[in-house]
């Protein structure tokens, strides 16, 4: 089957973390007893490979894809080498080359993810040689309960706090886990939410959160917690195989004000366009915040035709539809997801009993 004019359909693509989840994971792929492992994400359209100390044999983090009705999975790095303008669009590829330019991920945390921060796109260039830093942007879907006693619901980012260098240093090596905490503020969550945390920013999501996090495409962290749920970070894994002075450089101590996190960390969605009786589309993260990729939301009342200029990595985030594209119509539901390639032409959306939506994570151009 050629892959032109075809819906690429995206199966699940588990990938080992440092820290424990996945039980909603489990349960959206049918498992018989869901439960909390290290498979804690699920990496969506992906190009990027994960790093995972001791895990370096293991081929894991690029997607298999199914073109249209096709069974067989396909490699997606492969496929868009092969016809990159058709994929992503010629102005993209000759910025960027045959790869999205991001990475979007399922995170489904059973426990706080480790204290950890991530380099600039302009650090990660200067001091490591890579092409791409991490800014990244969570949009909440929903939260639960886990067993023991900590909070769920809430996030953490920047310090609203921040210690001196000389504090923060002696902080993370006598791991003063109640020391870094507080220099934070808990920050309640709600389905729907859109928050972009710039690199440089230190964070922690918290336990029981199931989100899409959309970012730069690269593994880069440093994690200046060593332990969490039961599990120790390997030294090589805490400040990219570096001393703590170079985690230190990687830090905005600068403070994040209440203010500061309504006004640059939550993001408020902007109506963009207009689709017909009930039908729109909102802009959550745009040009306004960062450069790095750009995400919005459709909400289908009613049948909808969208012609949409450039590649988009879509997760039917509420409700059912069907998509017919190629001939063919693909029934999806909640939480299922596909890639519409910027070439493939106008497409037709049918939302099935009531309302539907669509979070569209896109490239940069």
């Amino acid at each position: 089957m050629s892959h032109r004019g075809q819906l690429l359909r995206l199966p699940p693509n588990r990938v080992w973390r440092t820290y424990p989840g996945g039980r909603t994971l489990d349960a959206l792929a049918g498992a018989a007893a869901p439960a909390d492992t290290h498979l804690a994400e699920d990496w969506i359209a992906s190009t990027t490979r994960a790093t995972n100390r001791g895990r370096e044999e293991i081929l894991e983090g690029v997607s298999q894809v199914l073109v249209g009705s096709d069974p067989t999975p396909r490699d997606f790095a492969t496929l868009l080498a092969g016809d990159p303008e058709y994929f992503l669009g010629a102005a993209h590829v000759e910025k960027y080359g045959a790869q999205p330019q991001l990475l979007v991920k399922f995170l489904d945390s059973g426990t706080r993810l480790h204290f950890q921060v991530h380099p600039t796109r302009e650090f990660a260039r200067r001091v490591l040689g890579a092409p791409s830093g991490k800014t990244e942007a969570y949009y909440v879907l929903g939260s639960r309960e886990v067993a023991g006693p900590e909070p769920t619901g809430y996030i953490y980012v920047g310090f609203q706090r921040p210690p001196s260098p000389a504090q923060l240093r002696d902080y993370i090596l006598t791991q003063d886990i109640a020391a870094i905490e507080a220099c934070f503020d808990k920050i309640a969550v709600r389905p729907g939410d859109t928050f972009i945390i710039p690199g440089g920013t230190p964070h922690a999501l918290g336990a029981g959160l199931f989100l899409v996090e959309i970012q730069e495409p690269s593994d880069l962290v440093v994690r200046f917690e060593f332990e969490r749920a039961g599990y120790v970070l390997p030294e090589a894994a805490r400040f990219m195989n570096r001393d703590v002075d170079f985690a230190l450089s990687v830090f905005n101590l600068a403070p994040l004000t209440p203010a500061d996190l309504e006004s640059r960390v939550r993001c408020q969605p902007r109506r963009v366009r207009d689709l017909g009786p009930g039908s729109f589309q909102e802009e959550l993260i745009g040009p306004e915040q960062t450069d790095c990729f750009r995400v919005a939301r459709t909400h289908l009342a009613a049948p909808v035709v969208k012609d949409e200029t450039g590649a988009v990595i879509a997760i039917v985030t509420r409700g059912d539809l069907i998509v017919e594209v190629g001939g063919e119509r693909h029934p999806l539901h909640t939480y299922e997801k596909f890639f519409l390639p910027a070439e493939i032409g106008p497409v037709k959306f049918f939302p099935t009993g009531g309302d539907a939506e669509i979070l569209e994570c896109r490239p940069p151009i």
